[in-house]
């Protein structure tokens, strides 16, 4: 049986040639204003020469020189863009860094199930991209990052060396279940904000099995259940949860657009929030405050994220040192829509009401 052999990298050229991996980029992108000594670049040809080492396309063309723009890729499909309550202040944070240093910022949305960094960046040329929301499995990322070429993720990826900025989605879920708990609540649903492929989506469901544990309740798949970015994911998920586990007091749901759907999943079972069922999400989009109840939350510094993510990617650029891993704190904000377990109470249905 044959083996595919293992593609050559430009760390694998940088190693032979007794180079850096950015001195490579240099040479093998004709960067002829970076000063290499010809004797270097003839090592460098030849290294590449010996290991059958071609630039990946997109790297290319993201090395070609500098155009002045910065890429925001999102990694999701056009509907779940659409619905990114978030995106906005993102935007704004990734702008304003990028204004300060004369760079311009492209938007693109790129489905996880589909679009391919190559075909966008030999279309529009960048010097660098923040990649927002990627999934585990993303090999083209990993296959560009190995290349040496500027990315930030703007989540998680343990599995592939690209600095990363994120918010601490462990401990905010965490803090959001502890509420729960510290409201005497035992029997905690959980309603993820996206499928477990996503990171942010692991993350959050280790931080609300966290509280579990440091409560001494035991964990029971059968009260988690999976959104998918969306409230009509959230309004499914909640259905299925009710049906499999109708004696939950609370629910914790990642994410807080998913959590509208969920909220209605919950008035159509006759189940009031918070008197019968507590509800916390995440992310404190701007609608959270002003639902019906407004939503306890965890908040999500969204133009924060989007600032240092251009300021990482722009030291990148510039071919500077940048931490690996960079943590935003999260805030819990109590809002109306969770409170205490009331006595005699054992998470059934409450009284019929009508909206």
């Amino acid at each position: 049986m044959t083996h595919a052999r293992r593609r050559a990298t430009s760390a694998d050229v940088a190693a032979r040639a007794g180079v850096s991996r950015t001195t490579v980029s240099f040479v093998l992108n004709a960067r002829t204003d970076a000063g290499i000594p010809p004797e270097t670049w003839r090592r460098v040809e030849e290294a590449a020469r010996e290991l059958g080492y071609h630039p990946h396309g997109a790297a290319s063309a993201l090395a070609g020189g500098a155009s002045h723009t910065i890429g925001l890729v999102l990694r999701q499909s056009a509907e779940q863009v659409a619905a990114d309550a978030l995106l906005a202040e993102t935007l704004w944070g990734v702008a304003s860094e990028a204004r300060t240093s004369g760079y311009r910022v492209l938007v693109e949305p790129l489905s996880p199930d589909g679009g391919r960094y190559s075909d966008l960046l030999l279309s529009q040329r960048a010097d660098g991209l923040i990649v927002s929301g990627p999934r585990v499995d993303d090999e083209e990322l990993a296959a560009l990052v190995a290349d040496g070429f500027p990315i930030i993720v703007q989540g998680s990826l343990p599995d592939v060396p690209a600095p990363s900025v994120d918010v601490d989605n462990r401990a905010g879920a965490r803090a959001a279940v502890e509420h729960l708990v510290g409201l005497g609540h035992r029997r905690i649903g959980c309603v993820t904000n996206a499928p477990l492929a996503y990171t942010a989506a692991a993350d959050r469901v280790a931080g609300y099995r966290d509280a579990l544990d440091e409560a001494g309740i035991a964990f029971d798949p059968d009260l988690v259940t999976q959104g998918a970015f969306d409230a009509a994911s959230g309004h499914l998920a909640m259905t299925a949860l009710l049906d499999q586990a109708g004696d939950i007091t609370a629910v914790f749901v990642a994410s807080d657009i998913v959590a509208f759907g969920a909220l209605r999943a919950l008035r159509e079972a006759s189940r009031r929030v918070p008197a019968d069922v507590s509800v916390v999400g995440f992310d404190d989009v701007p609608l959270a405050r002003h639902f019906d109840p407004p939503l306890t939350t965890v908040h999500l510094p969204a133009r924060s994220l989007g600032k240092t993510a251009g300021q990482l990617l722009l030291e990148r650029v510039a071919g500077r040192p940048v931490p690996q891993r960079t943590l935003l704190p999260t805030q819990l904000v109590i809002r109306d829509s969770t409170a205490a377990v009331g006595p005699g109470r054992s998470g059934g249905p409450g009284p019929s009401v009508h909206h």
